[in-house]
């Protein structure tokens, strides 16, 4: 148990928790790969025998934090319903039959000199992830990183804490029943506080990446005050393109779908961008769907001429992550306008681009600087499942390291080995 006892320091609690994690990260390196997909698979059917419980508990948790008014996007992704707890067993068997990237010739080479040259991949070793309200992530973030070899210290949301703690009791059942060292995936029990800036002070070098999965406060805090690398996953603002070649049904489809599915997820779509001269043939039918589907709209001051009901976008709409029904509208001069847009507003999360145009869509796809381009699907996709990556620990939006999904090949490093036969450099 990672129990905080009441007479024992959240320090001394953390501290613990890193040595124990340090030393199964070591067992963990060597792990065999039967192994640790026969835990999440156990883990699967564990959570599936448990799912009346888990829901029980997850239904007090959301009632809760609804009577403290906290916002629907909050509610959506704190809530599990069957269908969600479907989808984490789902997740589970994709991660489970995915290839082991541990020990992976990334890049093998040979010198001149008959050194022999490979590179390996490797477990990055002690992760911790630190993540707001979702139960899911709790699976998806200790999964992954088992697979990948590594061991995962989890401190999750205070309002969600008893979900998040039964699912990974299910998951460390998982570990235990397999040969498998249970520190390998810890879980902070404690609410305090201090217990993440612990954490951030990286446990006296037992951590090796702080991953933030929150909002712009929460990975705010960790870029600043982290002592150890941090994959962050920034805010969605996620924008759709409709270009002058765009067929109009998809336009309508995409778009509703980009804003609309599920409005509270980091792949949302907050702006619209509306190629100029196709304005008044695309925006009736797009702005109906929306409108339709309970959808704000905020526009800038070309589309209010031509539809005096949208409200006025401010400044800061076109930089603003709603998860809300919210969505901003902008006209532009066509796919160089879209693109200085997107340059100087997105977040460098998801975009998509609407053309039967391939030369103007691959001038988006080359043009456009964001972790994921689509052309002619929905920003939805932006997500690891949809990927084939069974999940993901979040979006990395930096340029190193890892960018987009963060799945299982990306909680690995790799190493260099070289293999002589006696040489010696002049």
């Amino acid at each position: 148990m990672n129990a905080l006892d009441k007479n024992m320091s959240v320090s001394v609690y953390m501290n613990e928790m890193g040595l124990k994690a340090r030393a199964a990260a070591r067992a963990m390196a060597s792990a065999p790969g039967e192994n640790k997909n026969a835990a999440l698979r156990a883990a699967a059917e564990t959570i599936r025998k448990r799912t009346d419980k888990i829901l029980a508990i997850n239904v007090e948790e959301v009632e809760a934090a609804q009577e403290r008014g906290q916002k629907d996007a909050f509610l959506d992704r704190m809530t599990l319903t069957p269908a969600r707890i479907d989808g984490i067993i789902e997740a589970l068997g994709d991660i489970a039959a995915q290839d082991d990237p541990v020990g992976k010739t990334i890049r093998k080479w040979s010198r001149p000199n008959g050194l022999e040259i490979e590179r390996v991949r490797t477990p990055i070793g002690v992760i911790a992830v630190i993540y707001e309200s979702r139960p899911n992530v709790t699976v998806d973030a200790a999964a992954i990183a088992v697979k990948a070899g590594n061991a995962v210290i989890l401190r999750g949301g205070s309002e969600c804490i008893r979900t998040s703690k039964i699912l990974f009791d299910c998951l460390q059942d998982g570990l235990i029943a397999n040969g498998l060292p249970k520190e390998a995936a810890q879980f902070v029990e404690t609410s305090d506080r201090a217990a993440v800036g612990e954490i951030l002070s990286g446990l006296g070098g037992k951590i090796d990446l702080v991953i933030p999965r929150g909002g712009k406060s929460l990975v705010a805090r960790v870029q600043s005050e982290a002592r150890a690398p941090v994959l962050s996953h920034l805010d969605g603002v996620c924008h759709v393109y409709l270009d002058r070649d765009a067929d109009l049904k998809k336009a309508v489809d995409i778009t509703l779908n980009s804003k609309m599915r599920r409005t509270g997820v980091c792949g949302s779509a907050e702006t619209l961008l509306i190629d100029r001269e196709k304005l008044e043939e695309f925006w009736p039918p797009v702005a109906a769907a929306l409108r339709d589907a309970g959808c704000e709209l905020r526009g800038d001051d070309t589309i209010r001429k031509i539809d005096s009901a949208v409200i006025p976008a401010m400044e800061e709409d076109w930089q603003t992550e709603y998860l809300a029904p919210i969505l901003s509208v902008a006209v532009v001069d066509g796919v160089n306008g879209a693109i200085a847009h997107i340059d100087k507003y997105s977040s460098g999360h998801t975009e998509a681009i609407v053309t039967e145009n391939q030369d103007t869509a691959e001038m988006f796809l080359s043009g456009v600087d964001s972790a994921i381009i689509l052309h002619n699907a929905s920003t939805q996709y932006a997500d690891g499942g949809e990927f084939g990556l069974g999940a993901e620990i979040g979006i990395a939006t930096g340029r190193l390291h890892a960018r987009g999904p963060v799945g299982v090949e990306e909680l690995t490093s790799y190493k260099n080995i070289v293999r002589g036969s006696g040489q010696i450099r002049p």
